[in-house]
């Protein structure tokens, strides 16, 4: 098929990378603006610019796309079908209405579930036991397409945002590819989405990475890998931020306060939470690389009846 492919992050490479692999005329690329980033502020490519230049197709990177130009420029290049992934803007009906195959999106969940910007690491941080991949028909609304195609996955205990995106690109792009085949075929009878199924995902927010050690250590499990690798929960110690990256639940009560040190192992910290106990496995103080519990207790005189999460402790 010939294709217009939109898309920005690293999630929607593997879309991508799919597509030209199974064969399919990618005739543009579509990816936002560079944008600053890091400490120099130096401008960035978006990911999928980056591989769009590495196989040597035309990148276009437009400021709108609610204007006559882009819609002009999508004609120029007469897609059968645009190919949305994690692009980070509204298309408008003109747009959706264009190709004869319309616009399908790869979203990361299981629709109705977790419509919105942040599906994989809402799914982590809330504690699902799997989530997925939605091969959807785009409509005016926000994910709330037709369903064309689905695949799931289990979220273990071992995973953390990051795998999950990892694993969900991969099937993203796989999922695809099969949707395309039949769509061409005519096997695929678009699914009604249930609208009283219907969950969202929120952006993760400034807050959300603040540790509450009310909250009970299963909960806290969740959400710490939820927010790994990036952008990390934090609690504080000693006045600095603390990030916390590896943890296990522990059903133990030490009748301490949320947030106390019960126990200094030698390869990890204990801490009571507000139902059971979290064992910290490793960690990142203010300044520094992560390093296991062990080399923080050594060089920090951690001992048990101490309180993460207090400022000025």
């Amino acid at each position: 098929m010939k294709i217009v492919f939109m898309g920005t992050p690293d999630f929607a490479v593997e879309s991508l990378n799919a597509l030209v692999q199974a064969g399919h005329e990618v005739a543009a690329v579509i990816t936002q603006p560079d944008r600053p980033k890091g400490r120099g502020n130096k401008l960035a490519f978006p990911e999928v610019k980056t591989r769009a230049l590495e196989l040597g197709l035309p990148v276009h990177q437009p400021e709108k796309v609610k204007d006559d130009s882009f819609l002009e420029l999508l004609r120029s290049y007469a897609p059968e079908v645009l190919v949305v992934v994690a692009y980070g803007r509204i298309l408008p009906q003109a747009v959706l209405d264009l190709p004869q195959y319309g616009c399908i999106n790869v979203h990361g969940s299981l629709l109705p579930a977790y419509r919105g910007a942040a599906p994989i690491q809402r799914a982590v941080f809330d504690g699902c036991a799997e989530t997925g991949v939605t091969i959807m028909q785009m409509d005016i609304g926000m994910d709330t397409g037709d369903i064309l195609m689905q695949g799931s996955l289990p979220i273990t205990a071992e995973d953390n945002s990051g795998t999950m995106f990892d694993k969900l690109a991969a099937l993203g792009g796989q999922l695809l590819v099969e949707t395309l085949e039949q769509l061409q075929q005519g096997k695929i009878v678009p699914q009604k989405q249930d609208e009283a199924a219907a969950t969202y995902a929120a952006k993760i927010l400034k807050e959300d990475e603040l540790i509450d050690w009310t909250l009970p250590a299963q909960t806290l499990f969740y959400r710490i890998r939820a927010l790994a690798p990036a952008p990390g929960a934090y609690t504080f110690w000693n006045g600095q931020r603390l990030k916390i990256w590896k943890v296990n639940p522990v059903n133990r009560e030490s009748g301490k306060e949320p947030g106390t040190i019960v126990e200094v192992g030698k390869e990890s910290l204990l801490v009571q939470t507000g139902e059971g106990c979290l064992e910290v496995l490793e960690l990142q103080p203010a300044g520094k690389k992560s390093m296991p519990a062990k080399a923080f207790c050594n060089g920090t005189g951690v001992k048990p009846g101490l309180r993460f999460g207090e400022i000025d402790a």
